[in-house]
């Protein structure tokens, strides 16, 4: 069984290479304040690490604007339109996917932006994160010329810039077991999923894509909570890993250098 032991273990190997392992926090599915979300910003404060919130833009309101004006340290991102599946059965769930005139999707994600605009101002970033993460691979050339400057799906990238102008950086670990219990999936496979990213990251040629942490507020039971807080709380107190902003990670490389 997988444990701490094995991720302290993966970390060294990144020590021993005189490399630093980068994580990001994405938390998606955000529209309102809310208990869930409290208790999240609480997480984040108490780790003291960068989180990137995905807000639906069709269904947020001036409550959560309100409540994210005092968080600087939480970016937010574009988090398709209003999370609304157009796939018919038995294709997987998609906002995004082929089911829809291109046009028609454009149109609504330019619509979202500017209605995260109205609401939240500067704070959003250009960066879209499709719900359920599923893009129908003909709208990606697309996205730079609506305005997106970075893409985030789930699972290792295939390229850091998909086309040019867009970067892609994405999740690799989701703690929910969506298709079972919709519960905790544990610790031990959970930190698996973890190590084993950080490993294949580790093993890329080149730039190495940061690692993904994905929550979702508003669905995680007391074991996803536990997990969470016990990853971040980790990450910043072991040599050799960091957790990055989104709004690092998402700039070009010649900024980040």
């Amino acid at each position: 069984m997988t444990s701490w032991k094995a991720f302290d273990e993966e970390i060294a190997r990144w020590r021993d290479m005189g490399r630093v392992a980068e994580l990001w926090w994405r938390d998606d599915d955000a529209a309102d304040a809310s208990a869930a979300l409290d208790r999240l910003l609480r997480v984040r404060q108490e780790a003291d690490v960068p989180l990137a919130l995905a807000v639906v833009p069709s269904q947020a309101t001036a409550a959560l604007a309100n409540r994210l004006m005092a968080e600087p340290a939480v970016d937010v991102l574009q988090h398709g339109y209003a999370h609304t599946n157009h796939a018919p059965p038995p294709d997987k769930k998609a906002e995004l996917g082929p089911h829809r005139p291109a046009m028609m999707v454009l149109g609504e994600l330019a619509t979202g932006w500017m209605a995260l605009e109205r609401l939240f101002g500067a704070k959003p970033l250009p960066v879209l994160v499709p719900p359920w993460n599923r893009i129908a691979p003909g709208l990606i050339p697309t996205l730079p010329e609506i305005g997106f400057a970075g893409l985030s799906t789930f699972g290792p990238r295939r390229r850091a810039e998909p086309v040019k102008g867009l970067r892609q950086v994405n999740a690799h670990l989701d703690p929910i077991d969506w298709k079972g219990t919709r519960g905790f999936i544990g610790k031990a496979a959970a930190l698996a999923m973890l190590v084993q990213s950080l490993a294949q990251a580790r093993g890329t040629s080149g730039e190495s894509e940061p690692v993904g942490v994905l929550s979702h507020h508003l669905a995680m039971d007391e074991g996803g909570w536990d997990f969470l807080r016990s990853l971040l709380g980790k990450a910043e107190t072991t040599s050799g890993v960091v957790v990055r902003a989104a709004h690092c990670i998402f700039a070009s490389r010649e900024a980040r250098v």
